[in-house]
This record gives structure tokens, C-alpha cells and sequence, in this order.
């Protein structure tokens, strides 16, 4: 079994975010960048399904070489290989295409993801990863079990749950709950050194959206405290200034 996780390089979630060239670039000084935490969730789940010699993990990045120690460190949690895009990944079309056309040329089994990147949250590239192959995409699994041929996955859904059977190759966006994140041990951060990191270049693909401008949430207004006696002050402030009554 061949299992293909791709992987995101974003922001610690403890960063502060700022833009640049007039609000058009995203501001990458002093950012201290991590592995998407959905998408270590994915590498978690591949790297249990193949336990015991049942199989192996690529990693996959569509990104400059800024990202390598990023990619490392999911060769530290447990992936066998590495592969790193050489480009800028501009969108999810471009990056899902770039992914694709890697997995058109090897055989996997499967494709995993995270749910969404943290920095974006679009959801997209799982989706179009399936469609640019032609293979069934299940999003935001809870549960996957896999006898060899056949895939069991487990959905949420409004009012209850899903489960689906998928047989062949297929691709899967994972949400919490797949699997627990694994976190790197001594044997796997030293031998991440030596595992193979390959760096493929890019395909060529027409860009058919671009970024125009980045803004950051309004701040925060002040906070007003009403006394827990003056509910008439409260329900009025709620009328005349919140406009929620």
C-alpha cells in the first residue's frame, strides 16, 4: 500500500498576521512557520494504516525550499519520503494540480489531507485533487478503516452520521477525530536527516483567479459592563446600540 499525504507549510497559529506591497503580499518576517495541524492528523492516520510493514507514506509540498525544515518535520512524525513541489503555491487550483500531476506518475493507493489549511481555510484541495485524477473525494472524514481493497470511511453529517465504502484509489480531507497527531521522537528527528527529500519542478498551469488584496479584521470595539441589577440598561444598549433586539 502507497499512501500520498500532502502537507501544508502555514503560520504558527500564535503569529502575527501582516501584509505587505500595499496589502497584496503576506508578510513572512519573523513568521515561524509549522506542518498544517489537519494535515499532521492525515500523516498520523497513513502512518497507523501502514503500520507493521503494510505500506509507505509520501509527503508531499508544493512550496520553495523555505519549507524543507517544514517537511522535515513530518519525515520526523513517521513519513518514509518526501517530495517537494519547487513553486509558489499562488492558490488551491494551482497547488491541487501540482499535486496531481506527481500522483498521475506514481501509483498510490490513496491521497490524505487535512481538512483545510489554517492559514486559508478554503477546503479546496482535496476536492480538486479527485477531480483532476478522476477518483472519488470524501470530505472532512471522522474515520477511516482500510482492509487492503476497500476503504471504510466515517462522515459527520446534519443530524447524524455518514459512512461510506470507496474501493480503488480515492482521496480524503481529515478532521479531527481520524487519528491523534504524533509528535516526533528523538529516533524519528535524527533519522529525518537522512531520509529521501525529492524536489520536482512544477507544471505548467493557467492561472485563473489572483489575489487582488489581503485585510485584516476590524478590531475589537471596547467592552461595556452593565451591572447585573441594571437589566433595563442592558436590554437597551442591546436595542439602540448592538442592534441584536
Amino acid at each position: 500500500m502507497k499512501i500520498l499525504v500532502c502537507i501544508s507549510n502555514v503560520p504558527d497559529t500564535t503569529t502575527k498576521i501582516t501584509f505587505t506591497s500595499d496589502n497584496t503580499q503576506f508578510n513572512s518576517a519573523g513568521v515561524q512557520f509549522i506542518v498544517n495541524p489537519y494535515d499532521e492528523i492525515a500523516l498520523s492516520k497513513a502512518i497507523e494504516l501502514c503500520e507493521g510493514g503494510k505500506g509507505t507514506v509520501t509527503v508531499i509540498n508544493v512550496g520553495e525550499a523555505a519549507t524543507e525544515p517544514t517537511i522535515r518535520k513530518a519525515l520526523a512524525i513517521g513519513a518514509d519520503d518526501a517530495v517537494r513541489v519547487n513553486a509558489t503555491p499562488r492558490d488551491a487550483y494551482f497547488t491541487a494540480f501540482q499535486i496531481a500531476e506527481y500522483a498521475k506518475a506514481n501509483d498510490f493507493d490513496m491521497i490524505l489531507c487535512g481538512r483545510e489549511s489554517i492559514d486559508y481555510n478554503g477546503s479546496q484541495v482535496a476536492a480538486m485533487i479527485g477531480e483532476f485524477l478522476d477518483i472519488p473525494s470524501i470530505s472532512i472524514i471522522k474515520k477511516l478503516d482500510y482492509d487492503g481493497t476497500t476503504a471504510t470511511i466515517e462522515r459527520e453529517i446534519e443530524g447524524g452520521k455518514e459512512v461510506v465504502s470507496v474501493t480503488g484509489k480515492f482521496v480524503a480531507s481529515c478532521a479531527e477525530g481520524t487519528a491523534e497527531a504524533k509528535i516526533p521522537n528523538m529516533r524519528g528527528i535524527m533519522s529525518a536527516r537522512t531520509k529521501p527529500l525529492t524536489v520536482v519542478e512544477s507544471s505548467t498551469i493557467d492561472e485563473l483567479a489572483k489575489v487582488t488584496k489581503f485585510e485584516t479584521p476590524a478590531p475589537r470595539g471596547a467592552v461595556k459592563l452593565v451591572p447585573a441589577e441594571s437589566a433595563e440598561d442592558l436590554i437597551g444598549l442591546l436595542h439602540s446600540e448592538a442592534k441584536v433586539i
